[in-house]
């Protein structure tokens, strides 16, 4: 009876099987769902312990200063801080939106654009922030490239 039990398991896997497969291969891109356009950026960033403020405070001006410009540019389309608790690994996520995969390119243009509008100053100021501050308080632990799937109906 095991050996009975045990051919019907099989024949059972064997005829169900093949159906299977073909019903996760019927997805395919452009058809059935495509990428969107915009392309989110996320770093995940671990501060020291009880100096999350001080963190904050130092991207109010040097982090958000500098993506309120972007943004008023087109280079972004978005941007925000969020904490995460009860996370060792890291405790703080910055996202960046870019409207499509083409704004994270280089290009002068838009640089020179940026850095008018920005000031050489402030990102000088910026840079003694990091090298000061950020370096002291926080470490990048990784940085994940996002795009949303789109289903297509």
């Amino acid at each position: 009876m095991t050996k009975l039990k045990a051919l019907a398991a099989a024949t059972a896997m064997a005829v169900t099987l093949p159906m299977a497969a073909p019903a996760a291969a019927q997805m395919e891109i452009y058809e059935n769902w495509e990428p969107g356009e915009a392309v989110t950026e996320l770093t995940f960033v671990k501060v020291e312990a009880g100096r999350e403020e001080d963190y904050v405070e130092g991207l109010k001006s040097t982090w958000v200063a500098a993506n309120k410009i972007q943004q008023e540019l087109g280079i972004i389309s978005g941007f925000s801080m969020y904490t995460v608790p009860y996370k060792d690994d890291y405790n703080m996520i910055l996202r960046v939106t870019f409207p499509s995969g083409e704004m994270m390119q280089p290009n002068k243009e838009r640089y020179m654009e940026f850095l008018e509008a920005y000031g050489k100053a402030n990102i000088e100021q910026g840079n003694e922030t990091v090298l000061k501050i950020y370096n002291e308080i926080r470490e990048i632990q990784s940085v994940a490239m996002l795009r949303e799937v789109k289903l297509i109906d």
